[in-house]
């Protein structure tokens, strides 16, 4: 009995986590145990403080540019995501990357533009982290950590079987059983839901692939061994994303012809 009541509170911790489920525009369940309004709060503060560094290019023209990209796939995001007011910056960092924080806030790198080099290239990249958004992968990995740290603690008080039945749950490590392989799928899934919007905002999905084979030559030698990277392969991301394009140029062709063709650049 008293084996039984120090199960409980593990059993009913593991329930908690096991209902708070939403589901991804792919369709994927995913584990969700913060809310909107509070991740919106966090990447809020966090652009603030990225704004607040002096980092911001004085460029009017490369902000433009972006500007424009990113309000082209804001046109078919959600309706949610649609409705938010957006903010895009161009951060001074020859770093090629980009990111998008909850709450609509999207930063570019003026070392993007060295890889990205035209307007179909951007809106891929701009289009991936707007996925990332959409799919709410930020409050994922919060509450991926969270249940990270319910579990381990769960474990530290058990014993026995209960012991490796929590081990089989985590995959054995937290970090490498749980949180990494979700960190690589949230990699694939905004990749496919970049290419769709970028598709549908008449941009032509074959820079998506374009983009990130000149992403693989300018860091070449630069990139740790795949199967410890919360990133796909280069060559597998490529493999994918040519793979997908031929499927969505009637969709990139439509969205042309109904007057949705971006001229950013």
């Amino acid at each position: 009995m008293r084996t039984l009541r120090s199960s409980l509170p593990i059993a009913l911790a593991f329930v908690a986590l096991a209902t708070a489920c939403t589901t991804t525009p792919t369709g994927r369940s995913q584990l969700m145990l913060v809310d909107e309004a509070a991740m919106d709060r966090m990447g809020a503060s966090a652009f603030d403080q990225i704004k607040s560094s002096g980092r911001l290019a004085n460029d009017p023209a490369a902000n433009r540019y972006v500007r424009c990209v990113a309000d082209a796939l804001v046109q078919v995001l959600p309706a949610r995501e649609r409705q938010q007011r957006w903010e895009i910056v161009v951060i001074q960092d020859d770093s090629p990357n980009a990111f998008a924080l909850p709450g609509g806030k999207v930063g570019v790198h003026t070392g993007l533009f060295k890889v990205a080099t035209t307007q179909d290239q951007l809106a891929a990249v701009i289009g991936h982290e707007m996925g990332h958004m959409v799919s709410r992968h930020a409050a994922e990995r919060v509450s991926q950590r969270f249940a990270a740290d319910a579990a381990m603690q769960a474990l530290n008080s058990a014993t026995g079987g209960e012991r490796q039945q929590l081990l089989g749950l985590l995959g054995v490590g937290a970090q490498a059983g749980v949180l990494l392989p979700f960190s690589r799928q949230h990699e694939v899934e905004a990749d496919v839901l970049g290419q769709r919007y970028m598709a549908q905002a008449g941009f032509n999905p074959q820079g998506a692939p374009a983009v990130w084979e000149n992403m693989i030559r300018a860091t070449s030698g630069n990139r740790p061994p795949a199967w410890l990277s919360t990133h796909p392969d280069p060559a597998s991301r490529v493999q994918s994303l040519r793979a997908s394009a031929p499927g969505l140029m009637a969709t990139y062709q439509q969205a042309r012809a109904a007057g949705r063709a971006p001229n950013c650049r």
